[in-house]
């Protein structure tokens, strides 16, 4: 399966303590809303998104026909084909999207240590 760029999304506490925090290991803000409690950072291929009061607990995130840059890929696996493959392996989804759709829409599944895994698609 093509997921796209890779993150990790982060509960965080406090926004600009978090900000700062990833920023003095290199990361720079690529993109997100302090005024809406959330940010995306990035150093080289590496993205950290920061969210302070959206949800509980750290989030794998997965964004099909995206790179790591938020470019679009010619090349990709949409959610809904990822959602019947997994369906198909009888892995348990959290959250589905109907298949009838098409464009962006997100499906949710966690893993055996209960971490969460977003596969959210953008485009």
């Amino acid at each position: 399966m093509k997921l796209g760029a890779f993150s990790i999304s982060l509960a965080v506490k406090n926004l600009q303590d978090s900000k700062l925090f990833y920023q003095n290991l290199g990361f720079k803000v690529f993109a997100g809303d302090e005024s809406q409690n959330y940010l995306i950072l990035k150093n080289g291929n590496a993205l950290i998104g920061l969210f302070q009061g959206m949800f509980e607990n750290n989030i794998i995130t997965f964004n099909p026909g995206w790179d790591e840059s938020a470019k679009k890929l010619n090349d990709f696996d949409d959610v809904r084909t990822i959602q019947k493959k997994l369906k198909n392996k009888g892995i348990k989804l959290n959250r589905e999207i109907d298949e009838n759709t098409s464009g962006p829409g997100s499906i949710v599944l966690i893993d055996p240590d209960g971490n969460p895994v977003l596969i959210d698609q953008h485009v």
